[in-house]
């Protein structure tokens, strides 16, 4: 037997992983990767589609010697297999390469450690006329022409990565100005969404800055939790190899409780079901979401569920995580473990569709409407027992009675179900008459404990369970308001 050392052939290898299947967005957050595994606080990302057009990356971090440098150039600078830190974000040694070079044709990259400056290059062009592994070795009077170098110069240390040749990006378009502006749009957003937990300063990340052509990203978090309509379920570990999967529920709020700027952040209007289910963190850096696994279907009433779940880098293996570290797949005690949940998670997300985005779990509030399931089904009943249909029943006589009677069961059969359905799924919010809504509920809360200062201890029961009672429990902040204006009343 013959051993032949049969290297790749340069031209026609570099060329191919360039169609590795990175966009633009996904090859600068590869990029991103190494400047937070590096240590880097401050992530400055310039470009520009004028002249030689380019776009380059420059960080805080620890930067590299020459040698590292180096290394860090071959492709395959690293096994997949080997121990990684926690903090980690690597996997295959590909990505600044890869990533790189399926958007550009010339990669340099420049680094200051120690105070020693060195660069490192990566021509296509050049590997393809001379049929070698070529890599450049600039002289610093080569450096210090490129871009933002003289910015990395006034720091400790950091690294810079400069693409040129953006051939990727202007294929096929009539302006590199346009398309470039465009695409980087659409970085933004996705930056903001898969490093949310480092740009928001989440406990025990080094809070990230990422600044784009001079502006700032703000966190993208895809669960709101700002927003105090959120809710959080019960988080749960599954434990494989010795590591811990952390898995921790939350249901969003209905659309008609989101302000713009949070509908926006979701993904807007369009985005609002698509983006429903798992979303998986490595290291607390989101590679994927949006998906179900296949364990359960997207539809309109789950929209409202999503699912952090957290991996540690130690379990790449299992989860089949590309190069490009944007697809995942759970190994079998995972889908197991989330099988079991997933049906809690769905039913909780059902649970504010059918009950117009309130919790319902709870007995202590009381409803103008009744959810009655029968033998024929589910169906919608006024409630008798709410406090203003007992006042109007015991203010009329017996015919008027009847006739409100008919009325309530009129309303109860031609309840327009479908239509309701119909616009709840396609996100419309439901009409309300904002400036009206105050002067209604004084109207009602006047009405109520009139009505209830004829029975004894009636007013001073209103006043302690007004908030308890529908619609007053839907605007907590101005019944509050209210009931300290009638407790001050004598």
């Amino acid at each position: 037997m013959k051993k032949i050392s049969l290297p790749p052939y340069a031209p026609s290898l570099m060329e191919s992983i360039r169609s590795i299947g990175y966009t633009l967005e996904s090859a600068i957050a590869d990029l991103i990767d190494n400047s937070i595994t590096a240590g880097a606080s401050i992530v400055n990302i310039r470009f520009s589609p004028y002249g030689q057009p380019y776009l380059a990356i420059l960080d805080n971090g620890s930067g590299m010697s020459p040698e590292e440098l180096t290394r860090a150039m071959r492709h395959g600078s690293k096994n997949p297999w080997d121990p990684r830190t926690e903090s980690d974000l690597g996997r295959f040694g590909l990505g600044l390469k890869t990533a790189s070079l399926s958007q550009c044709r010339r990669l340099t990259v420049v680094s200051l450690k120690d105070g020693i400056l060195s660069a490192r290059c990566w021509d296509l062009d050049i590997i393809i006329d001379e049929e070698e592994w070529v890599l450049l070795d600039l002289e610093y009077e080569e450096i210090i022409d490129l871009p933002l170098v003289s910015e990395l110069e006034l720091q400790e240390s950091g690294t810079l990565v400069l693409w040129q040749y953006l051939d990727r990006i202007s294929n096929g378009e009539t302006s590199i100005e346009k398309a470039l502006g465009d695409k980087m749009e659409q970085a933004s957003e996705h930056l903001a969404l898969v490093f949310h937990r480092y740009l928001s300063g989440e406990q025990g990340l080094t809070r990230l800055k990422l600044i784009i052509n001079g502006h700032s990203l703000e966190a993208a978090d895809p669960f709101l939790l700002s927003n105090r309509a959120t809710e959080p379920l019960h988080e749960e570990n599954v434990q494989i190899e010795g590591h811990s999967i952390k898995i921790k529920p939350f249901i969003l709020p209905h659309i008609s409780k989101l302000s713009p700027e949070e509908l926006n952040s979701v993904g807007g209007e369009e985005g609002f079901r698509r983006n429903q289910g798992f979303y998986v963190y490595r290291n607390k850096r989101l590679i994927i979401w949006g998906t179900w696994f296949r364990l359960i279907k997207q539809e309109e009433l789950t929209k409202l569920a999503r699912v952090r779940v957290d991996i540690p880098n130690t379990l790449d293996h299992l989860w089949t995580i590309d190069v490009k570290k944007s697809t995942a797949h759970p190994p079998e005690v995972v889908r197991n473990n989330l099988r079991r949940i997933v049906a809690r998670i769905a039913d909780g997300s059902r649970r504010v569709y059918t009950f117009r985005g309130r919790k319902i779990n709870s007995d202590k509030f009381i409803h103008l409407w009744e959810r009655m399931q029968g033998r024929k089904g589910i169906s919608y009943q006024i409630n008798r027992n709410h406090p203003l249909v007992k006042i109007i029943f015991s203010k009329i006589n017996d015919e008027e009675k009847n006739i409100l009677k008919l009325l309530l069961s009129s309303l109860e059969a031609n309840f327009p179900a479908d239509a309701l359905y119909a616009d709840m799924a396609s996100d419309h919010k439901i009409k309300t008459i904002d400036e009206e809504v105050e002067e209604d509920l004084r109207f009602l809360a006047e009405y109520l404990f009139g009505a209830a200062s004829s029975i004894e201890g009636g007013r001073e029961k209103m006043l302690e369970g007004l908030h308890l009672l529908e619609p007053f429990c839907q605007y907590p902040d101005f019944t509050k308001k209210i009931v300290r204006e009638y407790s001050n009343v004598e």
